[in-house]
């Protein structure tokens, strides 16, 4: 309705902040797994705003919406399902057999944690398919603690939305460098393009030589891109040239 009715950009930034910024560190995870999105199966556990934002952005970047199951309270939406369900829940109720979050992470590829703490445990992570991704995004407590999905799986990536771990997702990567690119160009709205070249920005950033600047302001003598910096950092200035201009280019 907003959108609608006001002639300004409109964004909520817990969903298309996180959408964009996790898409990027999707991306850059597949390419170091050497997987494709358009095949991978991809696992979301919580399925409110956040959830179904960020879901329906994987499809945006080519992630097929039949290989992703969404799963809520009360476990896999899937086609026929009547609990607890909602029209943007439906759109991604598929065939399946599965039910619960166990069955639904197992041979998945990618998991997609914005749900609550310690909802997902080393067995799950174990049941994934090779080299799995795990994004346990919940705070201040992941889904799955750091240490415990690495000791799980050796070839996990995993991103969380911690400072204290490698590969934070967080939202200051977005906000406020998007709006700053859509003013700049005097955008009426924040739409599909100018998200995806968001995420394509920041997953490009995230393969550049990091400053030294950068280093010092986390304690750290090296950052190169790999399972364990897939993302850039937000102290990093140089998101605001590469997200901003990326962002007013798709909204020309």
């Amino acid at each position: 309705t907003l959108r609608k009715t006001m002639s300004i950009p409109v964004f909520h930034d817990d969903q298309h902040g996180t959408a964009i910024i996790s898409g990027a560190a999707l991306l850059n995870a597949l390419e170091l797994v050497g997987k494709d999105i358009s095949k991978v199966k991809v696992v979301f556990n919580g399925a409110g705003a956040s959830g179904i934002a960020c879901a329906e952005h994987y499809v945006q970047l080519g992630a097929k919406r039949e290989n992703i199951l969404l799963c809520d309270t009360k476990g896999v939406i899937y086609e026929g399902r009547t609990a607890g369900m909602n029209p943007y829940k439906a759109r991604f109720a598929v065939q399946t057999d599965r039910r619960t979050l166990a069955e639904a992470m197992a041979g998945c590829d990618v998991f997609v944690g914005l749900s609550i703490a310690d909802c997902v445990t080393k067995e799950m992570v174990r049941s994934m398919a090779d080299r799995p991704i795990v994004f346990a995004m919940a705070n201040p407590v992941p889904e799955i603690s750091y240490q415990d999905a690495k000791a799980a799986r050796e070839d996990v990536i995993m991103a969380t939305g911690r400072s204290d771990y490698p590969n934070q997702v967080n939202n200051v990567l977005g906000f406020p460098f998007i709006f700053r690119g859509a003013l700049d160009v005097r955008a009426r709205a924040i739409n599909e393009e100018m998200k995806i070249a968001a995420t394509h920005a920041l997953a490009r950033l995230a393969k550049e030589d990091v400053p030294d600047s950068v280093l010092r302001a986390y304690g750290v003598s090296r950052l190169k891109f790999g399972p364990e910096y897939i993302i850039p950092k937000p102290f990093d200035p140089r998101v605001l040239i590469w997200e901003s201009s990326a962002v007013a280019e798709a909204a020309m």
